[in-house]
This record gives C-alpha cells, structure tokens and sequence, in this order.
C-alpha cells in the first residue's frame, strides 16, 4: 500500500469513528455496534478493502493502553470485594466457554483437530466490556455489575491469550500436560513479576520528575514498557500492564500534582475512546475480509456452523451465571463478595453482557496460515466462526441490552447520584468546620469567610435535600442547581468576551490569552444548561 493510500485510508477511518459516533448519539444506540456496521461498509470503498492489519499490529497497539487504563481508573478496593465473582468470570467460565466452543467445532468441523479447535475457543471466550459498559452507565445499572464486568474484562484477556498460545503450540508440537503446566505458570508468574517491576520502577522515578509533560509521555509510555517487554520474552503482557495500571493507580494522587492528574485524566479519556473508536471501525474492516475468504463455500454449512459456535458462546455464560453461582453458594460461606449473592436478575444481565470485540477476531487472526508443512485448509472457516460470533454477540446481544435492563428493572442510576451527594454533603461541613477555625483564630477576613460560608451552607443544603425523600425538595434543588450552571455559563460567556477583547486590542499577549483561557475552561460546567 502506498504512502498516499495508508494517509487516506487513515482519513477515511477517522471519517468513519466521527460519523459512527454522530449517528449513534443521535440514534440512542450503542456506539460499538454502528462503528462495527460503518467499518463494514468503509470496507467496499475502494483502497480500504485492503486494508489488513497484522493482528500482531492490533494487539501491540491497541491492547497494552485499554487493559492499562482500566486497571488503573478501576476501583481497587471494589475488585477486592468482588475477587471471587471476578475470578469466577475471568478464569473459570472463560475456560470453559473456551472448552465448550472447541466441542461444538470439534463436532461442526472434526477434522480440525482439537488444538486448532481450542485455538479458536480461547480466542472467543473473552467478552469485551467496552461495549456493555458504556451501555450499562448510560442507563444507570448497579454499580456492583459494571464493576464485574470491567473487572472481568482486566483478566480474561491474558487467561484467553495464554491458552490460545498454548492451543497453537500444540497444533504443531505435541504438548505434555506437565509441560503445558509449566509453560502456564512461566507465562502468569513473569507477567506479573515483570508488571511489578515497571511499576514499582515508573513510580520512583516519577517522584523525581517535576515537569508535568514529562511526566504525561511517562504515563503514555508505561503500558507498552510493561506489555511489549513481557509479550516478547513469553509472559503474559496483559497481566504486566493489568498490575502496573492497578499498581500506579492507586499511589497516583501521592506522586502526581493536581493540574498534571487533570491533564493526564484528559488525555487518556481522549485516548481511549479514539483506540476503542477505531478498533470498532478496523473490526468491521475485517469482518468485510473474513467473509469473502469463505464466499465460496457451501452456506448452508457455514450457516448451521456459526449458529452453532454462536448459540454455545451465548448460552454458556447464560447458564453458568443462572446456575453455577447458586449452586456455589449452597456449599460453600457467603458474603458480599460470593457470587451467589447477586440476585437472578444481576445474574441474566451479566451473562447477558457476552459481547466480544475485536480483540477476540485479531486473536482468531492470528492461528497460522500453514500446518505441517501445507496450507491450514480450516483456517478461513474458524475465521468465519469467530466472525460470527463477534458481530452475533455484538449485534444481538449489544442491541438488546437496554430493553434487558428496562425489562428486569436494574436501569436506574440512583445510587451514583446518592454517592455524591454523600460526597458533597461531607466535603462542604469539612470546609464549613475549619472556615470556623480559621474566622475564630482571625486569619482570615471576616466579610471574605461569610462568602464562602454561604456557598458552603448552600452546597450542603443541596446535598441533604438529595439525600432526603422529599420530592419537593429535590425539584427545587434541581431549578437551582440549573440555575446555578446557567449563571455561571453565562458569567464566563461576559469573561471569555473580555478576554478577547483585550487581545484584540493587543494589551495581553497570546500566552496570557491561553494560560487564562485554561483557567476559564476548568471552571467553566460542561455542556450547555438552558435558562431555568
């Protein structure tokens, strides 16, 4: 491919995330599924259906910053809580799923082999949180499922990578149990010993660092410091990115200032969602590629074949939440982290959320094109299951999620708005307390402390009256919180005017004109807030 044609396509593909995420904020519907629909579409204008990225390429670029991001913006002492929940879906049910889909293409295609059959199953099994996520805060589910899906996402990744390596070793080389044993815990071990080391090494070194955009190109570069490193000695890069996100992430407001956290936040919320943007798009790009390798062949086979694998990878997690969880409770202690205390409706949304990813499709990519000296025959045909199984998962499962969670009753959001509200409530009597102190000890002047006294009182007032069950209350908190935006939007509407002004008339410069537009665009609420 051309130079030219690389810089077009790249275009094209931008083109494509901006429009699929205009279309699907107008649409109300998942944005992952429109991204994937456009990709596929893109994928018949000329000079993009040749577009093929090396699943190495994918899995190098795009993985290391989104399982790095994740562990480190999740919440620690939440995965604690839900370690065996988490452990139960990332680990346990991922092989299984694995297990169970290697079955059914055993019996769809039994000359494949079983390696190549397992193969293909670990390469599917893992669910893409991304998607059912981003569904799932929109509509205001429990905070206690999205934490297990996005937990669940942090670990089955590296679980699936690891037993797909060890599939595709087997399918040239006979693999003993002991040896596969071994050559497990070498992957696990050294990924997490090497995650460690980056982070407990990147940590010291930032306490040394004072530049604040030095220390951005640090935290971009950390998550390929640990995954490139470990993916290429034969450890498990997804584990090293995983414990050096969790690690940094919890020790990130004792090393970094405020304004460089405020920054970073920034750019990797940026990051991310452009990486999640265009994975969707390349996703659809080479599900286009996948289905004309096997357009030849007999549809009735490849339609039986993919409803097959699709049915195992959807009903599997089906019936493991609905059933495994319950049983494991009766045998076993209970608490708050037992997976059996999730009520059944907790339990069908999260086995519900089965949507894979592109991740799973560049995994599937990635079996060899020849075995044993000659060409892998089946290879176009377990490309094809994995396609279905993603865009089936994706579509059918993705689509369908909103109405699930309207139907079970789980859509809501109440205890987000609880939770700040508690925030706000403490926050503000913290500060009411010590302006006290310092009026008293008359460090501060006096006219400026009833100031701040009034917002303060205000801000726990507001607080209380979402606290309390008063509907009255909270509807006129609501008309003056609105207010509150509107005034202040208009406030920096009249500074942003005269700000520009005085540039315009040349009495600041062009740094000042920036360096005070930044302060504006911190203060300033998001969005726009009509008059009350």
């Amino acid at each position: 491919m051309s130079d030219e044609l690389l810089i077009l396509s790249a275009l094209l593909i931008g083109v494509t995330v901006f429009a699929g995420r205009l279309v699907a904020g107008r649409m109300g519907v998942p944005e992952a599924i429109v991204l994937v629909a456009l990709g596929a579409a893109a994928g018949f204008v000329p000079g993009l259906s040749e577009i093929r990225f090396p699943p190495d390429v994918i899995l190098l670029v795009f993985l290391p910053p989104l399982i790095y991001s994740a562990a480190f913006f999740s919440s620690p002492r939440d995965i604690r809580a839900e370690a065996r929940p988490i452990i139960a879906l990332a680990v346990v049910m991922t092989l299984v799923t694995a297990f169970a889909i290697a079955g059914m293409v055993w019996l769809v295609l039994p000359d494949t082999g079983w390696p190549a059959a397992i193969a293909l199953g670990a390469a599917v099994a893992p669910t893409d949180a991304v998607a059912s996520a981003a569904v799932l805060k929109r509509v205001g589910a429990p905070k206690r499922v999205v934490t297990l899906l996005e937990g669940e996402s942090l670990i089955n990744d590296g679980v699936a990578l690891t037993l797909f390596s060890l599939a595709v070793t087997a399918m040239s080389t006979p693999l003993s149990v002991g040896a596969g044993a071994l050559e497990l815990g070498k992957v696990v071990v050294g990924g997490i010993v090497w995650g460690t080391a980056v982070a407990v090494g990147t940590a010291w070194f930032r306490r040394r660092l004072r530049d604040a955009n030095s220390q951005l190109v640090l935290s971009l570069m950390v998550p390929f410091v640990a995954y490139v490193p470990a993916d290429t000695a034969g450890f498990s890069g997804v584990l090293a990115a995983v414990v050096a996100g969790f690690y940094l992430g919890t020790r990130v407001e004792g090393m970094l200032p405020p304004k460089v956290r405020v920054t970073g936040q920034t750019v990797w919320r940026g990051l991310v969602m452009i990486l999640e943007s265009v994975l969707f798009v390349l996703l659809g790009l080479q599900l286009h590629a996948v289905f004309e390798a096997v357009a030849g062949l007999s549809w009735v086979r490849l339609a039986l074949g993919g409803a097959a694998v699709l049915g195992t990878a959807v009903l599997v997690r089906l019936a493991w939440e609905m059933l495994v969880p319950p049983l494991v409770r009766l045998v076993g202690p209970g608490g708050s982290g037992d997976p059996g205390s999730l009520s059944p409706r907790e339990r069908f949304v999260i086995g519900w959320c089965g949507m894979r990813g592109a991740i799973s499709l560049a995994i599937a990519l990635s079996l060899p094109r020849t075995l044993d000296g000659g060409y892998f025959v089946d290879r176009d045909v377990l490309l094809y299951f994995a396609a279905v199984v993603v865009l089936g998962t994706l579509v059918g499962q993705g689509a369908t999620l909103p109405l699930v969670l309207r139907w079970t009753g789980l859509a809501g959001g109440e205890d987000t708005r609880r939770e700040y509200a508690v925030a706000e409530e403490a926050m503000g009597r913290a500060a009411l307390s010590r302006l006290d102190e310092l009026a008293s000890d008359e460090k501060v002047d006096e006219r400026a402390a009833e100031r701040h006294r009034q917002m303060l009182k205000l801000q726990v007032r507001e607080a209380r009256a979402v606290l309390g069950e008063d509907e009255t209350a909270r509807s006129r908190v609501s008309r003056r919180v609105r207010g509150d935006l509107f005034l202040r939007q208009e406030l920096a509407r009249a500074q942003r005017e005269a700000l520009n002004r005085l540039y315009r008339d040349g009495s600041i410069g062009h740094e000042t004109l920036q360096a005070v537009r930044r302060r504006l665009d911190l203060r300033e609420p998001p969005g726009h807030v009509d008059p009350p």
